[in-house]
This record gives structure tokens, C-alpha cells and sequence, in this order.
């Protein structure tokens, strides 16, 4: 038989039965629509964590002391607990150009939670920022609506507040409205000077449920006269971010008198070393989601070495005929691995259809970037699936011996 004939016995063999061709299609479909999507999804969501450290820009260091340095313990003292406890005066050194000449802007952080209220509403804001206007542009944290306080607002401790887009919903209905309006956190009297910009969702905490002041109001009215909890540094630009970090961690090596045979209490994290590890993890777990998808295409392919041992039985005086008449053993082994590439191929085919509906909507709140690659891996793995399963029924037809097929009631 030509392959033109095999092919047309393989679709009368196929059409025989619709609804088990179409139960077998629907299997391997899934499985095949499951790898792309989950693929997809893990590929967006690490996009999404890339593109918003690019956006925080690969030019940022962010400093910290580590659990064994000594961060000051509120209710703790001694000089040990506070010998490497970052302060406003590191930040100010850090400005230095003759000290380190290739930081650009410092931002000093520290970090509370506080309730707000306006009026009858109140809302836990889990992390008030008290910082200067250099944090803004150096974290890609812009104002949506209003104006960000300046430098003389910090000086001058004034209560002013930039609200997150959370924040600022949940105390006011509509963002727009808190610019001007009056807040409380905790007992003290906030202006509402700007709503932030709000800012894409990367992992469980909501960065947009938080509120900015300035650092000498933050430390007078909330958080006390402690340590700082972080200094954003600016490198000058993404080439000098490792002269800038060796200046950081001399410096303040220096201020602090760390021992030379002490481990560095400062921890220093580097945008770019970051943005890597995202980018290794992210990897990392889109193969697991796609191996886990991987495992429903398996059970397609089993299911279709099932239904070929159901139509290899169902159709054994047929064979028996058929070599009774001359039939040679590789047609009848061609004709039953095409029907079971076809029920593969035929799978796959829906299945990227599916998925291609699928990863044009978010999925848990990511959007899935769909990678061409992983469709024609995948349509090529159902062929594979077909192939493979469908070879032993196949081989079980061919070897029939004449005699025994026809007496095959």
C-alpha cells in the first residue's frame, strides 16, 4: 500500500469509533495545552520580577547590617549590640565624593507600621518608609498625583505623607481625593502631599500598601531615634557599580572599626546580582512546572496505548483478513502507528489552540508569556508520545499469524 492508502485506512480506522478518538484526542490535548501554559506562566511571572528590577534600575546597591553585626534590638543595649547599627551619619559620609567617588545619590531608610485613619476609617499600613527625596528616583518609586516632599521638608521634620495607591483606596474610595486631605498615623497629624504611582505585584506583600514620610518626621513621631534599617545607595552609572560597592563596604568598614579578621557585619546587595538570581530561579522553576505538566502528557500517551490495544482487539479478524489476502506485516504495523500519531498529532494540534486562548489572559494575577519554542517542543513531544505508545499495540497487529486472527471470535 502507498502512504496516501495507509493514511486514508488509518482515518476510516479512526473515524470507526468518534467518541473514543475524540475522549483520546481530549487527553493528550491536555496534557500538551498544560506544558505550554505552565511554561507560559512561569515565563511571565519571570519577566514580570525582571522587568521591575530593571525598572529599580542595575545601578543600586542596598546596604544593611546582617543578624550577627549588631543591628540595635529595641529593649537591648551595650556597645556590642550597637558598634554596626547604620546612622544618619553613614548616609552623610556615603555622600562624600571625596570618599567614594563613584556614588551617585544615598537615601537612609527606616522602616515602621502604623495605623492610619481618616475620619471613621482606619487602615494598618505595614510598612512606613521614612527616607529622603533621593529614595524616589533611585528605587523607581514615582509620584502618581501630587508632589513628593523635598529637602527642607526633611530638615524641618514637617508631617507630611505620600500614600501608596492600597493605602490610599482603602482610606479615601478614590486615590485622587487624599491629595490635601488630613491623616492620622497612629496620634499625629499627616498631610497628604501625594499618592504614589502604583506598582506591579511580585510576590505576596502588596507594594503598593505602603506610605513614605520624611526620615526626621518618621524618627520623631513613630519609630524613635534607633538605627537606620537600610541605605539605598546610587551607583553613577550600571559600569562603576562594583568600584561603588567597594567603596561602600570600605567605608563603612572603617567608620564602624570592624576587626580585619571579622567577618563584614554589612550586608551590601547588589541590583544586577540580584536581577541574576531572579533570573536563575525563575528558570529553575518554570522546568519544574513544565515537568510537572509534562507528567499529564505521559497519561495521554498511556491512554493511547490503551485505545490501540482496545482497536487492536476489536479489529483482529480484520487483520487476519487482511494478511489472509497478502497484507504485509509493515503495513499493518504502519497503518496502526498512523493512527496513533494521528489521535497524538491531532491532540497537540487542539491543545495549542486551547493554550493560545489561555495565555492571553492573567492566570493567579501573572501574565503568561507564551514561548514559541515550547509549542513546537510540544507538538513534537505528542508526536513523540504516539510513536512511542502506539508502537507496541502496533507491533501486537502486525504479529498476528493469519489462522489465529481468523478464528478470533
Amino acid at each position: 500500500m502507498s502512504p496516501r492508502d495507509l493514511l486514508a485506512a488509518a482515518l476510516r480506522g479512526l473515524t470507526a469509533n468518534k467518541l473514543r478518538s475524540l475522549l483520546t484526542v481530549l487527553s493528550v490535548s491536555i496534557g500538551v495545552g498544560a506544558v505550554i501554559v505552565l511554561v507560559a506562566v512561569g515565563n511571565g511571572s519571570a519577566k514580570a520580577v525582571q522587568n521591575r528590577l530593571e525598572a529599580m534600575g542595575t545601578n543600586l546597591l542596598t546596604v544593611s547590617t546582617t543578624g550577627g553585626g549588631g543591628g540595635f534590638a529595641r529593649g537591648q543595649a551595650g556597645p556590642s549590640n550597637q558598634q554596626y547599627s547604620l546612622t544618619l551619619d553613614d548616609a552623610a559620609a556615603l555622600r562624600d565624593k571625596n570618599l567614594a567617588p563613584d556614588v551617585d545619590s544615598v537615601a537612609p531608610v527606616m522602616t515602621s507600621s502604623a495605623t492610619a485613619t481618616n475620619g471613621d476609617t482606619s487602615y494598618t499600613i505595614s510598612q512606613v518608609i521614612g527616607t529622603t527625596p533621593q529614595y524616589m528616583p533611585a528605587t523607581n518609586t514615582p509620584v502618581g498625583t501630587g508632589q513628593s516632599f523635598t529637602q527642607s521638608d526633611v530638615d524641618t521634620s514637617q508631617r507630611v505623607i505620600l500614600l501608596g495607591q492600597t493605602a490610599a483606596t482603602e482610606l479615601f474610595t478614590r486615590p485622587n481625593a487624599a491629595v490635601g486631605q488630613t491623616v492620622k498615623l497612629g496620634a499625629v497629624d499627616f498631610t497628604v502631599i501625594g499618592v504614589l504611582a502604583s506598582k506591579d505585584s511580585t510576590g505576596f506583600n502588596d507594594p503598593n500598601a505602603t506610605a513614605i514620610v520624611p526620615i526626621n518626621t518618621l524618627r520623631a513621631t513613630q519609630a524613635g531615634y534607633g538605627a537606620l534599617s537600610q541605605i539605598v545607595v546610587q551607583a553613577a552609572n550600571k559600569d562603576r557599580v562594583s568600584a561603588a560597592q567597594e567603596e561602600v563596604t570600605e567605608l563603612l568598614t572603617a567608620r564602624h572599626q570592624v576587626p580585619a579578621t571579622e567577618t563584614s557585619p554589612f550586608r551590601i546587595q547588589n541590583s544586577a546580582q540580584i536581577l541574576q538570581t531572579s533570573q536563575d530561579t525563575a528558570a529553575t522553576f518554570t522546568a519544574l512546572l513544565a515537568a510537572v505538566a509534562a507528567i499529564s502528557l505521559v497519561v495521554g500517551g498511556i491512554g493511547v496505548t490503551n485505545i490501540m490495544l482496545v482497536t487492536v482487539t476489536e479489529r483482529t479478524r480484520e487483520i487476519g483478513i487482511r494478511k489472509a489476502l497478502g497484507a504485509r506485516r509493515q503495513t499493518i504495523l504502519g497503518q496502526f502507528l498512523i493512527e496513533a500519531t494521528l489521535l497524538s498529532l491531532l491532540g497537540g494540534g487542539v491543545g495549542v489552540g486551547v493554550a493560545l486562548i489561555v495565555t492571553r489572559f492573567q492566570l493567579s494575577g501573572v501574565q503568561p508569556a507564551l514561548v514559541p519554542s515550547s509549542i513546537g517542543l510540544a507538538l513534537g513531544v505528542s508526536a513523540a508520545v504516539g510513536l512511542f505508545f502506539g508502537s507496541m499495540p502496533a507491533h501486537r497487529a502486525a504479529g498476528l499469524r493469519p489462522i489465529d486472527a481468523l478464528r478470533h471470535e
